[in-house]
């Protein structure tokens, strides 16, 4: 009985079309699909090296300055802006980090004098290897490979930072203290009257009930303001004096007077500083 049924369903697949007697079979277009011989899954490339090379960095290092204050701009055609006046004060490299030491590439630099009575003797030390004076102000520049990295106590002068280009700027804001919700994050506040005693400037409920019962983190209250590192993106330098090592940024600068300030180029715009 078998062999008829076998013997009827060829016949029947002679006489049906090559499309009509695929269609709704199952078909394996390549021995390949199946693989019965178990091959290993290569390795992402997970290692600090990979890593530090896919970081946006700069090629050099940066300017460390202080913040002197502001002014205005006047063009030729008469159009003016405010811009800032930067200081350079006798600025030094005095470390350098290394990726086989330390994991990346960076370049620290000192800027100003202080009395050396006033150094702790480990700085003191530090300051010795790298053979320049006490630094009142000391900050990191990481770059992209060795190539950015500068031999112990070069000077670095204004005009590091070039005229037209953008550049980066990082800085603290000014401390505002203990703000209420309508000064720190701009709240409407509570109504007028109908009723709304002592609490006209509060910031209301806090919005969770039974469920979560608690009060979420990142809401907004009333809490320090201001006095938080501040980055500002493709600041234009209008003007640079490598003599009296002031550097003229467009527009502000946040911090107060005699902030001070981490100038280094513009990380959106290294395809322009490569060509």
């Amino acid at each position: 009985m078998f062999n008829a049924f076998t013997k009827a369903l060829s016949e029947s697949l002679r006489t049906l079309g090559p499309s009509q007697a695929t269609r709704g079979v199952a078909q394996l277009k390549s021995l390949s699909v199946v693989s019965t011989i178990p091959t290993k899954t290569p390795l992402l490339n997970h290692t600090h090296e990979a890593a530090q090379s896919r970081r946006l960095l700069p090629e050099r290092s940066g300017v460390l300055a202080t913040k002197i204050g502001m002014m205005t701009w006047f063009e030729p055609n008469g159009d003016t802006f405010p811009c800032t006046v930067l200081e350079v004060d006798r600025l030094q490299v005095t470390h350098t980090k290394t990726l086989e030491k330390d994991g990346y590439y960076a370049v620290q630099v000192g800027a100003g004098s202080k009395d050396h009575n006033k150094v702790t003797r480990p700085l003191l030390g530090h300051f010795a290897r790298a053979e320049v004076a006490p630094k009142r102000y000391v900050a990191e520049f990481q770059v992209k490979s060795a190539k950015g990295l500068l031999p112990l106590g070069t000077v670095i002068a204004a005009d590091h930072i070039k005229e037209g280009q953008f550049v980066d700027i990082k800085s603290r804001s000014k401390g505002k203290g203990f703000a209420g919700v309508m000064k720190r994050h701009h709240f409407h506040g509570l109504r007028a009257t109908h009723g709304t005693t002592k609490k006209h400037r509060s910031a209301g409920s806090m919005g969770p009930s039974q469920d979560p019962g608690r009060v979420l983190p990142g809401k907004k209250m009333a809490g320090h303001m201001g006095f938080q590192n501040v980055t500002i993106q493709n600041s234009k330098v209008i003007k640079v004096d490598a003599e009296k090592g002031i550097i003229l940024i467009k527009g502000p600068v946040s911090g107060a007077k005699g902030t001070v300030v981490k100038v280094s180029d513009a990380i959106k715009k290294l395809d322009a500083y490569a060509k």
